[in-house]
């Protein structure tokens, strides 16, 4: 006969060692939510909160300009760093991941060397390919004069039909290690069995990387692919960097973090506190919708194939 066994509450002591985790938390992520929250339902002239308005801020972020056109702008150019990062950033961490996983020779040097630039500060990354893109004396061009390619160089952050590419390839290039890592963590825990037997059964490299390894890496997929909507929605330091607070040139590389900190501390309107904040609200509420969806589509689908 065996004894069914039950979840252990958590006891005293565990539940101290919990506290100080708890306790940052609700100081440093919970505090500043209802804060911003808070002061997105007021009017405020300068730092002094005036009246409550309800939805005021957000009916004038929507409705009003600059807000009105800005908005739109901003969220796209997200939407667009996030696809980037999908098919470049993550597409590439998994390929370099699995290729790796292949080669036990020299895999932890490479593993090294492709996440080094995940280590980096963003902000520090950004003006590094600022430098190197410059038109004036950035290295880049003065390649592609050198090979004869002088048609190929060109300002490519004073463009704004460049510029915004500039920062997605930017981002993925710095962010290939996260992926990387994360996917060459899960290789590592497959059943080597399932792809020996499908090698049996004669499928190619192709066919196992397909039908074999993809679908038990969609777990994985998933919760890489949530955070990688995360990091683009709160993307901040890289645009920063290659087109300043206004999103140089001419917009092109604005996002909703830029728009935040333009809104709160470059517009000099009455109630910048009003309405930035109300710009953090429609963020975190994106960002949480969002995820939220995405989690419970890729469970329906791990649940399809099971």
């Amino acid at each position: 006969m065996t004894r069914r066994r039950t979840a252990a509450l958590p006891t005293p002591v565990a539940l101290l060692f919990l506290l100080p985790a708890a306790v940052l938390f609700a100081v440093f992520v919970l505090y500043p939510m209802a804060t911003a929250l808070t002061y997105s339902l007021f009017s405020w002239r300068g730092t002094a909160q005036e009246a409550f308005v309800g939805l005021d801020n957000f009916v004038a972020l929507l409705t009003t300009e600059p807000y009105r056109t800005q908005l739109p702008r901003a969220f796209a150019h997200n939407a667009l760093l996030f696809a980037g990062a999908m098919v470049v950033q993550n597409s590439v961490g998994l390929l370099l991941a699995y290729a790796l996983h292949k080669r036990d020779r020299l895999r932890r040097l490479f593993q090294v060397l492709y996440t080094m630039p995940y280590l980096v500060s963003p902000l520090v990354v950004g003006y590094l390919w600022s430098l190197l893109l410059s038109p004036l004396f950035g290295p880049v061009n003065a390649v592609l004069r050198a090979v004869g390619l002088e048609a190929a160089a060109q300002p490519w952050l004073g463009d704004p039909d460049t510029a915004l590419w500039v920062v997605v390839l930017v981002t993925a290039w710095q962010w290939v290690g996260f992926p990387l890592l994360i996917y060459g963590a899960a290789l590592g825990s497959l059943d080597p069995t399932m792809e020996e037997a499908a090698m049996l059964d004669g499928a190619t490299s192709r066919q196992r990387f397909w039908y074999v390894t993809l679908p038990m890496l969609l777990p994985v997929i998933g919760t890489v692919s949530v955070l990688t909507f995360i990091f683009s929605m709160e993307a901040f330091p890289i645009p920063y960097a290659l087109g300043g607070s206004s999103g140089s040139p001419a917009g092109a590389t604005d996002v909703m973090s830029l728009l935040f900190y333009r809104t709160a501390f470059n517009s000099g309107a009455s109630n910048a506190i009003g309405i930035s904040s109300a710009v953090a609200i429609v963020l975190f509420v994106v960002i949480v919708g969002v995820s939220v969806a995405f989690t419970r589509w890729f469970r329906r689908v791990e649940r399809g194939l099971t």
